[in-house]
């Protein structure tokens, strides 16, 4: 549980070097893919730590198994506005990465995944737009220290 900060920071510096190095020489939608994961995997980690805490502290009766019940768990506990913004980013990134995609310019600098979502949308995913969703995730740690809902690096 202490760790939960540290994790996430582990997962934002994975998707850091994805983005930086691995999309600038590699310039495939699978890297694409790989950063929307760790991203993913980033707001995952944070997520669940604050369900912990909360079931330790009685706050929640048990931390929900569906990823969907846990963002409205946490919307329960912490029903701001920002939160709620982070949350739907969240689930944002769960519907782009499950989403059906096609692959453009690979091997090109203007690299670009278009994902199509069930009811027709499309969204085109860029290195520029990578960089916005990776700059978000990093806030939303930050947030989350300055709010002190689950210990960080202060605790070591």
């Amino acid at each position: 549980m202490i760790d939960v900060i540290i994790r996430a920071k582990e997962e934002i510096k994975r998707a850091d070097h994805l983005i930086f190095v691995s999309l600038k020489y590699t310039r495939t939608v699978d890297v694409i893919k790989s950063i929307i994961e760790r991203l993913i995997n980033t707001y995952d980690v944070v997520v669940t730590g604050i369900l912990e805490k909360a079931e330790e502290e009685m706050k929640i009766f048990e931390v929900p198994k569906v990823p969907k019940q846990r963002v409205e768990e946490v919307l329960k506990l912490y029903p701001d506005d920002t939160m709620k913004d982070y949350l739907q980013f969240l689930l944002f990134l769960k519907k782009l990465d499950k989403a059906e995609y096609t692959c453009s310019c690979e091997y090109r600098k203007h690299v670009h995944m278009t994902a199509t979502f069930p009811k027709g949308e499309a969204v085109q995913v860029n290195m520029d737009d990578l960089k916005e969703y990776f700059i978000k995730t990093k806030e939303f740690i930050v947030y989350i220290e300055n709010l002190h809902v689950i210990p960080g690096d202060e605790d070591k």
